[in-house]
């Protein structure tokens, strides 16, 4: 979806920060991902998916878009989801402007009216883009957004599908048109600012998403421990996925090493696609209690520790 649309050659460049904020499982990444025209961050049908903000670089006309994509905003419990919910309103205070997602299939659920009542407060403008929208009948729609324009004072209304790539270039080109003039941020073939190894981890902590259940989703975190140029082009890359106990330990490896096999099969498969290089992945399982209350951890995540 990078297009040149509207561009000349004596237009000002023009350069802002876009946060996509939102309850878990709004779509947020589905957006950046359909915006950007390629995987820049993971997505699952599971919430929380996003831990810390990953910025996704997207040309439009003369425009750099640097798209935050935030962690969805929930009630903390641990230290982690602390750190998760602070990076999701940092990333929002952030921005020239802030597009509210709201999945129109859910509705007004308490976690959206949560969000819209500390965004009604918001020095940002906000944008409300209901998210999903193919998914239930048309006359639903403009009474959920009236009720959250009620709510909150909200510039600009959008409807899309971030799934069927529906309504997204109306929301590119507005966003290109209110950024403020200024030299780009990014090389204009930059796609995100997510370093090469926390790319790694990711790609791994999607699979994990994907392919196991129940509680052991959300207990675990990936971190890369090496990661080794070679002779030939190709990378070595090891990465320890650490969960909370030993059960969880022994559904994510599997049968026979089957489980963690697959998911570093096809972890390495998006990796290549990506990195465009041969990619030798190597994935080691520790149980680990307590890990998401641990500042160092935390850290390793691009988290602030609050504490």
């Amino acid at each position: 979806m990078n297009t040149e649309l509207g561009a000349t050659p004596g237009e000002p460049t023009r350069c802002g920060l876009v946060a996509v904020v939102g309850a878990p499982n709004a779509g947020k990444s589905t957006l950046v991902n359909a915006l950007a025209g390629t995987k820049v961050t993971i997505v699952s049908p599971k919430p929380q998916t996003t831990r810390f903000r990953i910025r996704a670089v997207v040309m439009q006309g003369r425009a750099q878009l640097v798209l935050v994509d935030t962690p969805g905003i929930f009630a903390p419990r641990r230290r982690l989801d602390r750190a998760m919910v602070a990076a999701a309103w940092g990333g929002a205070q952030d921005a020239d402007v802030a597009l509210f997602i709201v999945d129109a299939r859910a509705g007004l659920t308490d976690p959206v009216r949560a969000i819209a009542d500390k965004l009604k407060d918001s020095k940002v403008p906000v944008w409300l883009v209901l998210n999903k929208v193919d998914l239930i009948e048309p006359p639903r729609l403009l009474p959920l957004a009236q009720e959250l324009n009620a709510l909150m004072p909200v510039a600009e209304t959008f409807m899309i599908s971030a799934e069927k790539n529906r309504g997204l270039d109306k929301l590119m080109q507005r966003c290109a048109a209110v950024v403020p003039p200024g030299p780009w941020l990014f090389p204009e073939d930059e796609l995100s600012d997510l370093p090469n190894r926390m790319l790694a981890a990711e790609l791994v902590r999607e699979q994990i998403l994907r392919q196991t259940h129940e509680e052991v989703p959300h207990h675990a975190t990936v971190e890369t421990e090496q990661w080794t140029e070679r002779p030939d082009g190709s990378v070595r890359v090891d990465c320890t996925v650490y969960v909370e106990r030993a059960t969880q330990k022994a559904i994510l490896i599997g049968d026979g090493g089957q489980r963690i096999k697959q998911i570093g099969q096809k972890a390495r498969v998006e990796m290549e696609k990506l990195l465009e290089r041969r990619v030798h992945l190597f994935l080691n399982v520790k149980d680990r209690p307590g890990w998401d209350e641990e500042r160092g951890r935390i850290r390793a995540l691009g988290l602030e520790d609050l504490g």
